[in-house]
């Protein structure tokens, strides 16, 4: 019998290119976890392509007993029950930096469209104003020169460095691995604490994994080190931020503003008080998923299936599950 991949059908999946991409040899299911079908399915399948999902818990890794890889078509892997994962010994690895190109770009999408107060210019413009009514009390700011700090410098901090260079600006990372000398030459790049990161940039942006360590990273006290004219930029996940002390931060000018793809809860409730906020850019949690960025998702997660099929040891798994 051939060996079974179950991809778990998503919204953002193009399930054309997944099965263009779909190895041979292989029985390949997509569908809707949670449905008759995928449950069907889950006892004889070996390979899980998908999304994590708490439900992924210790009576699933006993139902999918011949469970040899979960592999995730995303870089975030905190829905993910990674020690029901431990217990089962199956190893869970992400997208392999398949969408780190789109989450970069989405970055420095919020970077200019808060420097350059995107919204409110559109705003202005759509309904008659042509240059608002307040043009006195409006600031724009370029890129160029400005201090960036980086906290997180992994795959898509690394990229965001090398796009916010091309705009001229000054970068400097925490991270909790050190680069050596030279790769931090090579990349064009400065080691600095958290609190030189958070006290000196002039835009900070994140880009770590959701942990226990990096939950609400980001809360009151860090964003008071923050100058009154910084900017703070969230594409990575919403916890990492403690939001209702950003949200003070930002209705008292504490800092300047802020460009968000993520939030605390998703989808937002209705009455998220920053919705009503002038100096915020929001995005629905959409930095990662582009239409260029299907194939690099399914080719690295085909691959992956086809190496572990091979005996041989899969790529990108998460950083708790190595070794």
């Amino acid at each position: 019998m051939a060996p079974k991949i179950i991809v778990a059908d998503n919204p953002m999946n193009d399930n054309d290119i997944c099965r263009e991409l779909a190895p041979s040899g292989f029985d390949l299911v997509i569908t809707r976890p949670d449905t008759p079908e995928f449950n069907a399915a889950l006892p004889d399948c070996e390979y899980i392509v998908g999304f994590g999902a708490p439900s992924m818990n210790d009576a699933f890794y006993r139902t999918a007993s011949k469970l040899k890889l979960v592999q995730l078509l995303s870089a975030g892997y905190d829905r993910c029950d990674i020690e029901a994962a431990r217990r089962a010994s199956v190893p869970i690895c992400n997208n392999g930096g398949a969408n780190a190109i789109a989450v970069a770009e989405h970055a420095m999408l919020l970077m200019l469209a808060v420097s350059r107060r995107l919204v409110w210019q559109h705003d202005n413009v759509s309904a008659g104003r042509w240059r608002g009514n307040n043009w006195a009390d409006v600031r724009l700011y370029e890129l160029y020169a400005r201090k960036l700090g980086i906290i997180g410098l992994g795959t898509i901090g690394k990229k965001v460095a090398r796009l916010a260079q091309a705009f001229g600006m000054e970068v400097q990372y925490f991270d909790i691995v050190r680069l050596t000398e030279d790769q931090a030459d090579s990349l064009g790049v400065r080691f600095r604490l958290m609190d030189e990161i958070l006290r000196t940039s002039d835009i900070v942006s994140l880009h770590v994994p959701l942990t226990p360590a990096t939950r609400h990273m980001i809360g009151a006290a860090q964003l008071r080190l923050m100058k009154p004219s910084a900017y703070l930029i969230n594409t990575c996940r919403g916890p990492v931020v403690d939001e209702p002390a950003l949200y003070e931060a930002l209705s008292s000018n504490v800092i300047a503003g802020a460009g968000l793809d993520v939030f605390d809860q998703e989808p937002p409730p209705a009455d998220n008080k920053l919705f009503g906020l002038q100096n915020v850019v929001l995005t629905a949690h959409f930095a990662g998923p582009t239409w260029d960025n299907q194939y690099a998702r399914f080719r690295n997660a085909f691959d992956n299936v086809q190496r572990v099929a091979r005996g041989e040891k899969p790529l990108w798994v998460i950083p708790e599950l190595r070794g």
